[in-house]
């Protein structure tokens, strides 16, 4: 199972968690209270951190997201079967993927997706195909997201394919 996609309770298990401080707004109680969070995922290194908030668990929180989605556009894993998950068939009807880029399954679909992709060369629309959503569709999965937008036409120029438009 992809890190991104595991119970927020074994990635935290997973991970180094530090409280700090910064500055910007939110006035006295920000600078003097550790309300930002750094979050530290030991077998892959990847952090992320969240400081925007004067509560230490709304950061948390955020952070934890933020690490969620940079686990899945940073690391592949091998698909335990080509066919989609249960997760994937729960958020697709009629050919198409229901998912909103705040929505916590997000990233785990990102993840998935992007693992397909790189068992079958980067191919858009039979990865499309085997997941059981159009091409339109899945294409739509990473262009919500500006950052896994990026990622997957990185990903293809690195294999010699044509970034998407």
């Amino acid at each position: 199972m992809h890190p991104a996609a595991l119970p927020a309770e074994v990635l935290l298990s997973d991970c180094d968690t530090t409280h700090t401080r910064r500055s910007g707004p939110g006035g006295q109680h920000r600078n003097k209270v550790q309300t930002a969070v750094i979050l530290l995922h030991r077998p892959s290194g990847c952090s992320a951190e969240a400081s925007e908030r004067r509560s230490q668990s709304e950061n948390h929180r955020v952070a934890l997201k933020r690490l969620r989605l940079r686990l899945a556009l940073e690391i592949r894993t091998m698909p335990e079967s080509l066919e989609p998950t249960r997760l994937w068939q729960a958020r697709t009807h009629a050919r198409q993927l229901k998912v909103s880029v705040d929505h916590d399954d997000y990233p785990a679909l990102v993840a998935e997706a992007l693992n397909q992709l790189h068992v079958a060369n980067w191919e858009m629309a039979r990865v499309a195909g085997t997941l059981g959503v159009s091409t339109s569709q899945f294409t739509k999965l990473f262009r919500r997201m500006p950052s896994a937008w990026v990622a997957l036409n990185v990903c293809r120029t690195t294999h010699g394919l044509p970034p998407l438009k």
